[in-house]
């Protein structure tokens, strides 16, 4: 697997600090929804799930064009669009006018769809097979690092400074970065195909093979499970770590910092031990037991928990609920056809985002029905269970494939 990239890691600190800003644009409304409603209004905890529904609504649109438009244009190039359609969705936010926030809010949704296989499709060419999991799972700590950003500095910040100010920082850093890489585009962008279509048939091409292919389709279908997961503890952790148990919103930000440090970390594990020991499936499968057994742990915290208690299962939690990405990418990568990297990871990450649009709304009949994030992350651990099963099912074709 060779490529004109002669510095492949200079690609992949490239894509990982993509990512991340990427992923900061995405998440900051959610981290600041309690503050957010103190001008707009209603419930911070639905504040946050609309904003993370709209926002990953948007990059499940853009997902399923991002295959062939990384034909046309170039990976770099579709990267500068995601990050300069987010600064515009910032913008639009800081506004504090309740409509342009939404609007906003899916503009940037609508940057982050291309930023998983535009770094797919340039990694895919630069990596050894014996490598791909780790190499994967370094690009995707750029999420959690990207969220552990917003949680850390955004809260702090917003407090000192108006939550306005923060997204209007968050879309110049998207603007200088945007800019930035466009030396890279001469180098990275040479096997463009400008006169690729892009039509209605062309975007539900990575659909399509989704859909038709055994082991994509059951990736697919597990990874949307796995991203309300991940959106469960990423967009409404700080709401219900203040709102229900009490913690300051300052410490409950820092708290959701400590799951995205467990995050990084378990990213870059997590893809040593699938390259080196487990392979993608089994890793997959203890990642999704750990993730049930986990929501349960959540649903049982109380005010009266020690805040150890919860800094350590934060920590486990964001270990693997924000540590599967890179193993669960590499396997798509690997198992797509040849030379369609980016398309099948477009069809794949459309059902993954899938997840984070219909997670938000399943969470709020969960609390309209029962009262709280509580039951919402007890239920949780159901289908998780479920997913860890299929996933330790098929091991066996995988072995022997």
């Amino acid at each position: 697997m060779t490529t004109d990239d002669s510095r492949p890691w200079v690609t992949l600190a490239a894509t990982t600090g993509i990512q991340a800003l990427i992923s900061l644009s995405t998440m900051i409304g959610p981290v600041l929804a309690s503050l957010i409603v103190l001008r707009t209004g209603g419930s911070a905890t639905l504040l946050a799930g609309n904003l993370a529904a709209v926002t990953f609504l948007g990059a499940a649109m853009s997902s399923l064009v991002s295959g062939p438009l990384i034909l046309r244009y170039g990976a770099i190039r579709l990267s500068q669009f995601g990050l300069l359609s987010c600064a515009l969705g910032m913008l639009l936010a800081a506004s504090g006018i309740h409509g342009l926030l939404i609007a906003g809010c899916f503009l940037a949704g609508m940057g982050n769809g291309p930023a998983t296989p535009a770094s797919s499709h340039l990694l895919m060419r630069s990596t050894p097979a014996h490598r791909m999991s780790l190499v994967f799972s370094i690009k995707q700590t750029g999420v959690p690092l990207g969220i552990l950003t917003a949680g850390a500095i955004g809260p702090g910040l917003a407090l000192l400074a108006g939550w306005q100010a923060v997204m209007v920082l968050v879309a110049i850093a998207c603007i200088v970065i945007a800019l930035a890489t466009q030396p890279l585009r001469r180098r990275l962008d040479t096997d463009r195909l400008p006169d690729t279509p892009v039509h209605l048939r062309a975007v539900l091409d990575p659909v399509r093979m989704v859909m038709t292919h055994v082991t994509l389709r059951r990736l697919a279908l597990c990874s949307m499970v796995f991203n309300i997961t991940q959106l469960s503890l990423t967009a409404y952790a700080v709401t219900y770590l203040h709102e229900s148990l009490g913690i300051g919103i300052v410490s409950a930000g820092l708290l959701l910092s400590v799951a995205q440090v467990g995050g990084v970390t378990g990213r870059i594990c997590w893809g040593w031990i699938a390259d080196t020991w487990w392979g993608a499936p089994v890793t997959l499968t203890v990642l999704g037991s750990m993730m049930a057994v986990c929501a349960v742990g959540m649903s049982l915290l109380v005010p009266a928990t020690p805040v150890w208690a919860v800094l350590l299962l934060m920590l486990v939690f964001g270990t693997a609920a924000i540590g599967w990405n890179g193993v669960y990418l590499a396997y798509v990568a690997r198992t797509a056809p040849a030379g369609f990297a980016g398309k099948a990871t477009g069809g794949t990450m459309m059902f993954t985002f899938l997840g984070n649009v219909s997670g938000p709304m399943l969470v709020a009949l969960v609390i309209q029905g029962f009262g709280g994030m509580y039951a919402a992350y007890a239920l949780l651990s159901v289908p998780l269970a479920i997913v860890a099963t299929v996933l330790f099912r098929s091991r066996r074709e995988v072995t022997a494939q």
